[in-house]
């Protein structure tokens, strides 16, 4: 499966709205991210330094770079802009992160 890492930026005093929000989640997008193939999607923040770590298990045949098309993930972006970095068209700053390091219990050596 692939695996996609990220971060972002959240505004420094937002943490607690930036969860509220997300613990309500709207259905609409939760439905358009499972179409999308993925399959976990985790967010981690730093609260130190505001950043915020995603890791997305995606399906073989996900379809993730469709998301932005899509009038729910704009109107999610539209939602969110306010308490985090993003760019013009109100997209979520997101720079893509390197993978360095991969322990699976039981395989023979690490990636």
């Amino acid at each position: 499966m692939p695996i996609q890492a990220f971060r972002m930026t959240l505004h420094p005093g937002q943490a607690a709205e930036y969860r509220r929000r997300h613990d309500a989640l709207w259905p609409e997008l939760a439905e358009a991210l499972q179409e999308a193939g993925i399959e976990e999607y985790r967010i981690f923040l730093d609260s130190e330094t505001h950043q915020l770590f995603a890791i997305m298990v995606l399906r073989e045949d996900h379809r993730t770079v469709r998301l932005p098309e899509l009038p729910v993930m704009r109107r999610w972006w539209a939602y969110m802009a306010d308490i985090m970095e993003t760019h013009e068209d109100q997209a979520p700053i997101s720079v893509p992160l390197d993978e360095v390091f991969t322990f699976l219990p039981g395989a023979t050596a690490c990636k």
